[in-house]
């Protein structure tokens, strides 16, 4: 296949996405969710065409001229977003990933960390907040990752939220999907008492501090894995700033395929 932008679908990726994404239009269909003429949008143009607002950081409104109409597109993604359709072509990534590199399809252990975003001008105050260590006024991204670096959980809040609350809900989130895991680690800003929730959760969780006495750059054990991940996807523009209303629209494209 002809390429006509960067961030568009490789042949090999559309083989991972087109089961799922097809499946998907099937079932809506099969439920009466989407009753009329068959659809004539192209499944592929449309990914193409949010991987592409992804990637460049353009609005919604922008899209290119061959590109499908942006309402389109935004439908179509606030669709995949509510139910779910992002994470099943990123878990078959993550696996594929896995195998590759000679690991288990199902990680055993995984790193937490976060990291504070600023938002747009537009978006409602009550979203946002502030986040004191890092003065920054905008969201908070809280991601999960297995020991590859590569995501497993994303959780969107205000920035003003502590790690450990969000941290919380992320542990508990990952032990439901992910049962494997017995091994976490996470940096200062996560309190004693998660370690001591995540015990009851029959996980063994670890705080890498930093050795005060250090002066300048130090790669911290384990903590190394998981700073990689927030500079990968600050790549994609849409990701380097905060431009949804809603945090979960955010969440889902920081979570979707690469």
């Amino acid at each position: 296949m002809e390429f006509t932008y960067p961030s568009d679908l490789s042949d090999a990726r559309w083989e991972l996405a087109e089961p799922v994404l097809t499946t998907w239009r099937s079932e809506r269909r099969s439920g009466g969710l989407d009753i009329g003429r068959p659809p004539d949008h192209d499944l592929r143009s449309l990914l193409d065409a949010v991987l592409y607002v992804n990637r460049t950081g353009i609005p919604w409104r922008y899209p290119p001229h061959d590109s499908p109409h942006w309402n389109t597109v935004y439908a179509y993604f606030a669709r995949w977003q509510e139910e779910g359709v992002f994470d099943q072509p990123n878990s078959l990534l993550r696996r594929q990933v896995r195998r590759q590199e000679g690991r288990e399809e199902e990680p055993t252990a995984r790193v937490i960390d976060s990291q504070s975003i600023r938002t747009s001008t537009h978006v409602p105050a009550c979203e946002q907040g502030i986040d004191a260590g890092k003065k920054t006024v905008g969201r908070k991204r809280s991601i999960v990752i297995d020991t590859a670096g590569l995501l497993l959980h994303v959780l969107v809040t205000a920035a003003g939220v502590q790690d450990s609350t969000a941290g919380q809900i992320l542990i508990e989130r990952v032990a439901t999907e992910h049962p494997t895991i017995r091994k976490t680690w996470a940096g200062s800003g996560y309190r004693q008492h998660l370690v001591e929730h995540a015990a009851t959760l029959g996980i063994d969780m670890h705080i890498v501090r930093r050795d005060p006495a250090t002066r300048g750059f130090a790669v911290l054990p384990r903590r190394w894995t998981v700073e990689r991940t927030p500079g990968w996807l600050i790549n994609h523009r849409r990701l380097a700033r905060d431009y949804e209303a809603h945090p979960r629209e955010q969440s889902q494209t920081s979570d979707g395929p690469r």
